[in-house]
């Protein structure tokens, strides 16, 4: 077993204490034999921000390795970086802050790699259209994953004429085909052959009554609760389903890569620690 340095991470956001990313960020260590490295989870919102961050700063000795970054951060963090990836910045969300040899802090974007790879080892590498439920931040990361799989439109679905705009105006940046909807013709979504739900917990459960009766596959981004009730009725008529447990460990496992060094990243263990843990909840 190899001995490091110590070093540590964490991850940031409110809520913060149903994240799963301690534990899968845990296996990764042990499976890469990193004795001296230790994952945290921090309560941490919009206006806490800018003090942690100056920690990351101002603490060099503490042997800082990176942050993951959830709700409602993604696009707080941004101002308070000396870098950002241009996939980051192209969506406006950083999800991972890599503290780099000089002690400047990098940021990324996982989600949107993650969400390719989750796709690709179900199966999903190409398809003809596909539908959006949502206009956050997480919304923006999918629009960006559907460039490269997506061969038509992307319809979202999302409420009120800001996100509208907002959407039409990602589309546009991210040379996606964006067609907007209304919510309230958010069932229409799910006769798309790819279906991503990008919304807080409760948001498409009146949905569940109107899953088509040979639906395509479906990506929920939530774990937590699980499974949404969207994501149950989808399963009963036979659709493939992918859920936030499937996006948080590949994005994890890409943050490891990218705060340790070492590829690949431990995928196996990690989506095992994912599972344990939340089959203890």
């Amino acid at each position: 077993m190899t001995t490091t340095p110590q070093r540590r991470a964490a991850v940031l956001g409110s809520p913060i204490a149903h994240s799963l990313s301690p534990a899968l960020h845990r296996a990764a260590y042990t499976a890469l034999g990193l004795t001296g490295w230790s994952y945290g989870r921090h309560e941490v919102d919009e206006a806490a921000l800018p003090a942690f961050i100056d920690r990351l700063r101002t603490e060099p000795a503490a042997g800082w390795a990176g942050l993951s970054l959830t709700m409602p951060l993604k696009r707080a963090v941004i101002p308070l970086l000396d870098r950002v990836g241009a996939p980051a910045a192209a969506v406006q969300a950083v999800n991972t802050v890599v503290v780099a040899a000089d002690g400047t802090l990098d940021g990324t974007n996982t989600d949107i790699p993650g969400l390719v790879n989750a796709l690709r080892d179900s199966g999903v590498t190409r398809v003809p259209s596909a539908a959006v439920l949502g206009a956050g931040a997480t919304a923006s990361s999918a629009l960006a994953a559907l460039a490269g799989l997506c061969d038509g439109d992307v319809t979202v679905y999302v409420r009120g004429p800001a996100r509208a705009a907002e959407m039409r105006a990602w589309g546009e940046r991210l040379g996606v085909p964006v067609v907007v909807a209304p919510w309230e013709r958010a069932a229409r979504a799910l006769d798309a052959p790819l279906v991503i739900a990008t919304t807080p917990a409760g948001a498409t459960d009146a949905l569940a009554a109107a899953v088509p009766a040979a639906p395509g596959t479906l990506f929920d981004v939530l774990y937590e609760p699980w499974p949404t009730a969207l994501a149950a009725a989808w399963a009963a008529r036979g659709g493939a389903v992918l859920g936030g447990l499937d996006l948080l460990v590949h994005q994890a496992v890409l943050q490891v890569e990218l705060m340790t060094g070492r590829v690949p990243g431990p995928l196996a263990a990690m989506r095992a620690a994912g599972l344990a843990a939340s089959a203890a909840r």
